[in-house]
């Protein structure tokens, strides 16, 4: 009997082990995939600023307004970062709330997603395409970077929508809620990165 307790007890502690060694590696994993997002989204801004160079001395490049759908995109990520922010200091506190507060967040991450497409449609509807007959770099490097960054916005919803349901659900506790705090982080990250990318193809045409 007592080394079946013997045992029990040795495969918790190993359980525990494992989930601490996971949470520590948890937050350079992060970090890292951060640095190597922001090194791909760099090396899409160098060739888009080769490109137009190139392009501006052979008379050959084009210049037009990006639509406005990407203004209200902006306010609704910075918003839905805000948002989550004070969901982060909740958690601390009452990480139910936290989690509808991540909900909140999750809905406006949506709402970038439909104002990005809408964004789509608008250059569409001014015979601005991404490649094909009519088409030309200007227009092919927007659509090529806020997709790209689109693709990333997904990848962070999937996160929220987990920690969303962890928090409400109360797998989480005010104590012990790294996931939620992980997620926070790399929507934080993805709002940045879109509002440099947003900065610098508004002053950069």
């Amino acid at each position: 009997m007592n080394r079946e307790n013997n045992s029990i007890s040795e495969v918790r502690d190993e359980k525990q082990l494992l989930k601490a060694q996971r949470k520590r590696a948890a937050k350079p994993l992060l970090w890292v995939s951060m640095a190597s997002i922001f090194m791909a989204f760099a090396g899409l801004v160098s060739g888009y600023i080769v490109s137009r160079g190139f392009l501006i001395e052979n008379n050959q490049w084009v210049e037009f307004e990006l639509p406005a759908q990407f203004i209200y995109s902006t306010l609704i990520i910075l918003a839905s970062s805000v948002v989550l922010g004070i969901g982060q200091y909740k958690a601390h506190k009452d990480i139910r709330i936290a989690g509808y507060l991540m909900l909140s967040a999750l809905v406006m991450g949506a709402l970038f997603c439909y104002m990005q497409v809408a964004a789509y449609q608008n250059l569409i509807s001014r015979s601005i395409f991404f490649t094909g007959p009519g088409s030309f770099t200007a227009g092919s490097w927007i659509y090529a970077i806020s997709f790209i960054h689109l693709l990333h916005i997904v990848g962070g919803l999937i996160a929220l929508s987990v920690a969303t349901i962890k928090a409400v659900n109360a797998k989480y506790s005010e104590t012990d809620h790294l996931g939620y705090s992980l997620a926070a982080v790399f929507w934080h990250f993805l709002g940045f990165v879109w509002i440099f990318l947003y900065a610098f193809l508004t002053f950069y045409r």
